[in-house]
């Protein structure tokens, strides 16, 4: 049985995966930063572990807990917007973008990656299409976009030290998705998201390069 590993799982476009991979068959492993997010995953059939995505002990404390797994496919979920206004941000909401999008990445990714290395499998970031700096055409969102070309570069980094082990690295944007973040006008459903995103891990090719994909499998620049 395939394992699945989701971490950001409480709801949306993670939720959605998890609950997508759990009726196809997989194992899945699933973390939440609340115990009733994790009641709700369990119910799923997922194996559920409390996690805030912030605290280093708590980072740690997960890749004890996944000492020697082999994971078909790792994807960090977790991630936040920020402020909706432009121009000078605010220490505290910096440092919320940052230590959620791009710190707590540096710290799992090490952690994940070789877990995904004993299944030769698929290790996954929810980037977004606002992160690419070769396509990108508007300012908003400053904050966010910074964050999101920041965790690119940590994925890229990842591959050039695990590629070689059998991890392939890939950035989704998961498209203008009808979640909170995305707000109700948003283009597609999280049934939508999860399920191009788990078709676009199923049939990409094994990589020693990160690669950037939109969540139909159309590449996305750097």
């Amino acid at each position: 049985m395939p394992t699945a590993l989701i971490i950001g799982a409480s709801r949306g476009i993670g939720h959605e995966i998890v609950r997508q991979y759990r009726q196809d068959g997989w194992r899945v492993i699933a973390t939440a930063r609340k115990a009733q997010d994790c009641d709700m995953l369990k119910a799923l059939g997922a194996e559920a572990h409390q996690l805030d995505v912030t605290d280093v002990e708590g980072c740690a404390g997960l890749g004890w807990k996944l000492d020697d797994e082999k994971l078909e496919v790792a994807i960090l979920n977790a991630g936040v917007y920020g402020p909706r206004h432009d121009g000078f941000p605010a220490q505290a909401d910096f440092d919320a973008v940052m230590h959620t999008n791009v710190l707590a990445a540096m710290r799992l990714l090490p952690i994940l990656a070789p877990l995904v290395g004993n299944a030769k499998g698929k290790l996954a970031v929810l980037s977004s299409h606002m992160g690419s700096l070769s396509e990108r055409s508007s300012a908003s969102g400053s904050l966010y976009r910074a964050s999101k070309a920041a965790l690119n570069s940590v994925l890229i980094d990842t591959a050039l030290l695990h590629g070689s082990q059998g991890v392939t690295c890939v950035a989704f944007h998961p498209g203008w998705v009808r979640t909170e973040m995305g707000g109700a006008g948003a283009d597609i459903s999280p049934e939508e998201s999860a399920a191009g995103i788990r078709a676009t891990l199923a049939s990409l090719p094994a990589s020693k390069q990160a690669v950037f994909r939109n969540y139909d499998g159309s590449p996305i620049g750097w």
